[in-house]
């Protein structure tokens, strides 16, 4: 390996360690402050709290990577600059190009390990928390997930818990049903099955359900039973993608596509992820051409803060645009990939004769 490319290397693994510590210390303990205060009043110790911040700021950290590369490659240039080490490597005969060239395959390598392992370990620790939290939140005795055999839910209401299995969903209706209703000592009080609920609202209506009493049973025209989940609520079920690591995400993709479930929301997180190493090379490259362009600029606040400004355009932009995917405004693929064409085009306009400056 040639010495410019371990010294820009070396360099920017410096700046990116710092840069990404810095904002797990700030997320950690932002994160202390909310767990402080959802459990303000339970009785649980200072260290389970600043176990539970943790565990969240690594998922919290991922949304942060192109921020965090963003500042990472602008110190490196700052050290660059400081040093006067920009004109030595243009005495040598290194132009910038090449220098983008490093900085933009060391930034696309880091995309991918972000990917591959780190997004693999926070989305477990993430998992981890939510399971630890659960047992504290004021829903925690509701469940719903998707599994291989269909959709489950467990509900507690009215002195009852009521377990429910479907194979599938059409609109606002579950269909294939069994039901089993227990009292609070899990004895079973009855079992409902049923080839149609509407679950448009919380009182669902069961229609021609088959109600099993022990050995008998009998039929009705239609049933209707409280519960705490309707449509809307269960369209919602697992929200919370980020607690999923690569494997969970196909797996549960394969379950919703079984179920009949709305995969918008899946194949839209799937391909953000697929994109992200993309996405970091291109914020790479747009926070190198800044420095570049604008290196006769003394202030390293500016610099810093102009590359800051303009990502955070970048960022609500990207932000609007999975809205629109996941409203189904736009296609899922163009959701995802016109922020990069956007960033690609600015970049190509702003590459032009960058070895002169």
């Amino acid at each position: 390996m040639k010495v410019y490319i371990k010294f820009i290397s070396s360099i920017f693994c410096k700046s990116f360690i710092f840069v990404f510590f810095v904002s797990l210390s700030l997320v950690t303990i932002l994160n202390l402050l909310t767990e402080i205060e959802f459990f303000k009043n339970e009785q649980v110790s200072i260290s389970f709290t600043l176990f539970l911040s943790f565990l969240n700021s690594p998922a919290l950290i991922f949304e942060m990577f192109p921020f965090i590369l963003l500042v990472s490659v602008q110190m490196l240039f700052v050290k660059l600059y400081e040093n006067k080490e920009l004109d030595i490597f243009k005495y040598t005969g290194l132009t910038n190009s090449k220098i983008l060239l490093v900085i933009s395959t060391i930034s696309l390598i880091t995309g991918i390990i972000i990917i591959s392992i780190y997004y693999n370990l926070s989305s477990n620790l993430k998992n981890l928390y939510l399971e630890l939290k659960s047992d504290y939140a004021d829903d925690g005795k509701y469940l719903a997930v998707v599994t291989n055999n269909g959709l489950w839910i467990k509900d507690k209401i009215d002195g009852k818990i009521i377990i429910t299995n479907s194979s599938s969903i059409d609109k606002n209706f579950l269909l294939n049903n069994f039901i089993t209703e227990f009292d609070e000592n899990f004895k079973v009080l009855r079992n409902i099955k049923s080839e149609k609920i509407d679950i448009t609202y919380n009182k669902w209506n069961i229609i021609s359900p088959r109600i099993y009493f022990q050995n008998n049973y009998k039929e009705e025209d239609s049933l209707i039973i409280n519960t705490n989940f309707n449509l809307e609520r269960i369209k919602t079920l697992y929200s919370n993608l980020s607690a999923l690591n690569l494997y969970e995400l196909y797996k549960l993709r394969k379950n919703y596509e079984t179920l009949n479930y709305s995969l918008i929301d899946i194949d839209l997180h799937i391909l953000k992820l697929c994109s992200m190493p993309i996405f970091l090379l291109l914020i790479s490259m747009f926070a190198s051409l800044i420095m570049f362009r604008i290196k006769e600029f003394k202030s390293t606040t500016f610099k810093i803060s102009l590359g800051l400004f303009c990502s955070v355009i970048i960022y609500y932009f990207n932000n609007f645009s999975f809205v629109l995917g996941k409203t189904e405004k736009i296609h899922l693929i163009l959701a995802v990939f016109s922020p990069i064409l956007i960033l690609t085009i600015i970049n190509f306009l702003m590459i032009n004769k960058i070895n002169e400056k």
